[in-house]
């Protein structure tokens, strides 16, 4: 028996898959949908207050204001919502979001874990880190999750260097 070498694997002669360019294929039309909103209604959300608000509805507005700096400057909000509204990864603060959840603190729509003071932010993002950098158990994680971390690392730390400025402040 004899193969021949320009047909594919489907029977669809190689040569003719090479002429139907304009046929999208799966792979790219998961990455434009990807950077695509998930809900178009929601175009001009800002995710970075979304985030802020999961975990810090009563806080001050200057640990308000000092969150939406670190993730300006960071370019990711430390809750592992990416720009069009999804979910890059389980952060952190989700975690401890849960976790609070779980064990019945609290509203389940208002669940603050940041508190109503500048040292309860520092207090809960210090945990946080400290929880990213210490792993209960290994789990192993994608590359893509992996850089998510490292980024939400970096939100937690350019967060705590502001909220220590406003504590010095004082």
């Amino acid at each position: 028996m004899q193969i021949n070498a320009n047909y594919s694997v489907n029977g669809v002669p190689y040569d003719n898959k090479r002429k139907q360019n304009n046929i999208p294929q799966f792979s790219t039309e998961c990455a434009v949908q990807e950077n695509e909103n998930i809900n178009p209604y929601m175009a001009e959300a800002d995710f970075d207050e979304k985030a802020f608000d999961m975990i810090g509805p009563n806080a001050p507005q200057d640990v308000k204001d000092a969150w939406m700096e670190a993730a300006k400057d960071i370019n990711a909000n430390g809750m592992g919502i990416k720009k069009n509204g999804m979910l890059s990864h389980i952060s952190q603060m989700m975690v401890q979001r849960l976790n609070k959840q779980l064990k019945g603190d609290g509203d389940a729509d208002n669940i603050d874990i940041l508190g109503n003071t500048t040292e309860s932010a520092i207090q809960a993002t210090s945990q946080a880190l400290y929880d990213l950098d210490h792993p209960r158990e290994y789990v192993p994680k994608s590359i893509e999750v992996q850089r998510a971390c490292m980024k939400e690392r970096e939100v937690y730390v350019a967060f705590l260097e502001k909220l220590e400025k406003l504590k010095v402040s004082w």
